[in-house]
């Protein structure tokens, strides 16, 4: 019997209680129950010490990359896992057998509706890179999914304007995956023996405990995508806690899928283990090629050797790149799992149709490569982008082609670290473009909106830690400017950082309530050198968190010693 235990357990936030869509019914009160939170407090408690240790396994390896002690390959250790040509993954489950076009966003009510009305076939909704995890984003998020389960998402603005879902029945609509927040955040507003409850275990434990029932009576099933992952011990957490959250609900092992992003540069190495750990739950893996340029920079950033040019400069063709793609493909279709594409992360132009035409040319070409390549479907971030997807993907002629296994005769695995892009060049407009994103999108993060249009392009944490990243590694290593044969030095950061500060202030829309001053002031260590954070999301966190414990009948309800 599981001693259902909330002594120490202490929410710092009020609990709502007055719906906020009508006509539904449901309030941050109906999610955060006393039988939900000793769910999420069980699967912290038996798993968080796990989760430590492989945090600072990462920096275990970031120590021995920097003293040359460590370098980047296959692991000998696993070798066995990947010589034995007999294991595979989980089959495609219910409503993920065709995955050509999917679409990503945050949990926002309106962007839920609106992605659900979308043409394609999945929808990857986000706690992670795309959301600012203030209190209100994170709570009625889970407080959408709860209502678009359920058939009552639809709502009107204050101003009048309706939102509504095409069909009544999810089973006529794409397909929900969630994606928790990694590893490496907290929860802060929830408190567990003293310290902040992982929030991969809050956001997975919160959908999962509402929900996973209620998407097999529709014959679906409880779907996720999983970020951020640096080892195969980290899915294998992962996948421990998919067999105790299951066995908790009475819910059969291997009902949930997990479609893992290959975003760092040591999982590339590991892919066929990370796939293995979760085989049961596996639904293949995705490149998620933004946060993979940012990790590449964040581990190999003290090399010199490893220095890339401008960011529009580094495109998929890069060797680096070029290799882990191909790399994925072939794994995960000689593993039977889906092999899922990168992001489109251009918007329409509406004003500008030469430009507009420019941009979905683009885009075509993108998913042409990655369709010919063998990929089984590819990511969007607007709906407009969608018909391009289709129109793409439907020449595979059939739903997947996980049967394709590319040939791996030509590749070699030095190329997964090599950095050389032939014709890569430092300039100061590239100096200026990596402020300016890096910038707005911190700003925007601290108002509360972690999924920024910048430029017609959709920007998200990864594309600002790839600025930000860029920034450390051309100042810390001196890069000279092609165009103008200047060193980049903190001096020049630190000058074309106010120069930005100030000429975005002007443009505010938010006017004197802009956090420009407050985003500068945490960029500037950062790309003068003096500081390296981990995560920008991490390194901003506690500017959001608010605390605001006055609901205190419900808080003292958790500080007592539960019944059996």
């Amino acid at each position: 019997m599981v001693r259902k235990n909330l002594k120490n357990v202490v929410l710092k936030v009020n609990v709502d209680t007055t719906p906020l869509f009508a006509p539904s019914t449901t309030t941050p009160k109906s999610i955060l129950t006393r039988e939900a939170l000793e769910f999420v407090v069980l699967l912290h408690r038996t798993f968080n010490g796990r989760r430590k240790e492989l945090l600072e396994r990462r920096q275990t390896v970031q120590k021995g990359l920097d003293s040359g002690e460590y370098k980047f390959g296959f692991l000998p250790e696993t070798e066995v896992v990947r010589k034995n040509p007999a294991w595979r993954g989980a089959i495609p489950a219910p409503g993920l057998i065709n995955r050509s076009c999917e679409i990503t966003g945050p949990p926002l009510r309106n962007m839920l509706v609106n992605a659900l009305n979308s043409d394609v076939n999945t929808y990857m909704t986000d706690f992670e890179d795309s959301l600012s995890p203030t209190w209100q984003n994170i709570i009625y998020g889970q407080v959408n999914l709860y209502d678009a389960i359920r058939g009552q998402i639809d709502f009107t603005t204050a101003k009048g304007k309706s939102y509504k879902l095409k069909h009544s029945e999810l089973t006529h609509l794409p397909t929900l995956i969630v994606r928790p927040r990694g590893w490496h955040l907290l929860e802060k507003h929830l408190y567990v023996d003293d310290e902040p409850i992982s929030a991969s275990i809050f956001d997975f434990g919160l959908y999962f405990f509402h929900n996973a029932q209620k998407l097999l009576d529709l014959g679906l099933g409880p779907y996720f995508y999983l970020p951020k992952m640096e080892h195969h011990l980290e899915a294998r957490l992962w996948n421990d806690i998919f067999n105790v959250a299951q066995d908790y609900l009475n819910i059969p092992r291997g009902t949930i899928r997990a479609t893992v992003l290959i975003e760092t540069l040591p999982a590339a190495f590991q892919m066929e283990e990370i796939i293995y750990e979760l085989r049961d739950h596996s639904s293949g893996l995705n490149c998620g090629r933004w946060d993979y340029i940012f990790s590449t920079i964040k581990r190999l950033r003290n090399m010199p050797q490893h220095v890339l040019p401008d960011r529009d400069q580094v495109t998929m063709t890069s060797p680096f790149m070029d290799a882990y793609v191909k790399l994925l493909i072939n794994t995960c279709h000689r593993r039977g799992v889906h092999a899922m594409g990168g992001m489109a992360a251009h918007i329409p132009i509406k004003d500008d149709a030469k430009a507009n035409e420019v941009a979905m040319t683009k885009v075509r070409t993108d998913k042409i490569r990655e369709l010919t390549n063998g990929h089984d479907g590819s990511w969007i971030a607007h709906p407009a982008l969608a018909v391009i997807c289709n129109e793409v993907f439907i020449n595979m002629g059939t739903p997947n082609q996980i049967y394709n296994v590319p040939s791996l005769d030509e590749f070699k695995v030095e190329n997964l670290t090599n950095t050389n892009v032939e014709g890569g060049k430092v300039t100061l407009s590239g100096i200026r473009q990596n402020l300016d994103i890096g910038l707005q999108y911190m700003e925007a993060w601290l108002r509360g909106s972690g999924c920024v249009p910048i430029n017609y392009l959709m920007e998200d944490a990864a594309t600002a830690e790839v600025s930000r990243c860029q920034l450390y590694q051309w100042v810390t290593h001196g890069s000279i400017l092609s165009d103008t044969g200047e060193k980049v030095t903190p001096a020049l950061t630190s000058k074309i950082l106010q120069e930005q500060v100030e000429k975005l202030k002007k443009q505010s829309p938010v006017g004197a309530n802009n956090k420009f001053d407050v985003a500068a002031k945490y960029f500037l260590p950062e790309i003068t050198g003096k500081n390296f954070s981990e995560f920008l999301t991490s390194l901003l966190y506690d500017e959001i968190v608010t605390v605001n414990a006055t609901n205190n009948d419900y808080i003292s309800s958790f500080t007592e010693q539960s019944k059996l």
